[in-house]
């Protein structure tokens, strides 16, 4: 008899009434905003109309993922020889191809937390309050200004107490490799003169207009067959370690607003770690945009060269390449982030993924693959079926 709520930034109502509704046989809701968490659960509790309020939004729930299941039905792929046919084709030159600087991994074993807080993009602390704007304008917003103001304000007492204490450690781990495409959807990476480790990459599928490319990663390195030496950067940061503790002194005393005002500011370091450390990056280790001179609101913008996908992402949802990630660097032992057994990052304010420098490098969505790729991936992977389909199941298109 148990009502089950669904919530927060990557749930959506599609979600609930496709994938959660139809495997629980009692009432499932989707509340977008938690303000109206109690007027939802006000409506299930109501002796009188509860019942009528349930049927109802059962009713709502199935003509949505009927609704929602027929347009599914209307879009077309690709197979995967089409798409790969179709691949973004990029020049690999020496004007585009830029050596790193420096090879190799390095660690940060202790990094300065004043440096990050210029980095910090506030905009999505506000919004893991359910306080939605853009920031500094959500601060003189005519609805939720005041409140976002005051909680700002906290933010800033905290972290001020968060750095001069000490309170969190944060580390990184990155480096450049010698890198080149295999075949169309892999990426040689060679560690070292001894170690050579394989990425997978995962190709777009759904049907688009003509002239427009079906990419993957991969589309981003130089082939075996190119007259240049291209290379690919990897990284972990972190500035979880600390947070945990210092959260749990909050919920020790029931103090849940600062043991949540901690975790958010640590997400956000953490955030704010990747991007400082990608702009050193671009600009001193790897080095093919040395002369770069960005305001915090361009990063934001994503207005650099070059990009940093993180696998889970868009660009490349299968988590498994975590895996291969972390021997890469050697993550665990030299900076002491570890994966669970859902591959989810541990401490959880931590951020890893790789560095692609082609000029022409962009954000992209793989979105949804069929059964021929499902099929491929596994036998690449030397993986079985079931296996590669448990965690690519969220990117298949219903057969």
């Amino acid at each position: 008899s148990m009502p089950l709520l669904i919530g927060g930034a990557t749930t959506s109502k599609a979600h609930t009434a496709v994938k959660i509704a139809p495997a629980y046989s009692q009432s499932v809701v989707h509340v977008n905003d938690a303000s109206r968490a109690v007027t939802v659960v006000g409506d299930l509790l109501q002796k009188e109309t509860s019942e009528a309020y349930k049927t109802q939004l059962k009713s709502d729930y199935d003509a949505f993922r009927t609704q929602f299941l027929s347009r599914a039905k209307t879009k077309e792929y690709l197979s995967l020889s089409e798409a790969r046919a179709n691949a973004l084709s990029l020049n690999f030159d020496e004007k585009n191809v830029v050596a790193p600087a420096q090879t190799g991994i390095q660690v940060i074993e202790k990094q300065d937390l004043n440096i990050l807080v210029p980095y910090i993009d506030w905009t999505p602390f506000f919004r893991s309050w359910e306080l939605h704007g853009r920031y500094p304008d959500i601060l003189t917003d005519e609805v939720v200004g005041a409140q976002a103001t005051e909680l700002f304000e906290d933010a800033q007492k905290m972290l001020a107490k968060i750095i001069a204490e000490e309170k969190f450690t944060a580390k990184a781990v990155f480096g450049m490799f010698r890198a080149q495409r295999e075949g169309a959807d892999d990426i040689s990476v060679q560690k070292d003169t001894e170690t050579t480790l394989i990425f997978r990459t995962l190709r777009q599928q759904l049907k688009k207009k003509e002239g427009v490319a079906h990419r993957a990663l991969s589309d981003y390195i130089a082939p075996a067959s190119a007259a240049i030496q291209d290379h690919i950067g990897a990284f972990c940061v972190t500035t979880g370690f600390g947070t945990e503790e210092m959260a749990m002194t909050y919920q020790a005393a029931l103090d849940d607003y600062n043991s949540i005002m901690v975790k958010a500011l640590a997400d956000r370091l953490a955030e704010a770690f990747a991007e400082y450390l990608h702009q050193q990056v671009r600009t001193k280790h790897w080095g093919y945009a040395a002369s770069e001179t960005l305001e915090n609101e361009a990063l934001i913008a994503e207005q650099y060269k070059g990009i940093r996908p993180a696998p889970g992402y868009p660009a490349c949802p299968d988590h498994l390449e975590k895996l291969s990630l972390w021997e890469l660097l050697e993550v665990k032992e030299r900076i002491g982030v570890t994966l669970t057994d859902s591959l989810a990052m541990w401490p959880t304010a931590s951020v890893s993924g790789y560095y692609f420098a082609h000029p022409e490098a962009s954000y992209f969505g793989v979105g949804k693959m069929t059964q021929d790729q499902l099929e491929d991936f596994a036998q690449r992977k030397n993986m079985d079926l079931a296996t590669a389909k448990k965690w690519l199941a969220p990117n298949l298109a219903d057969s």
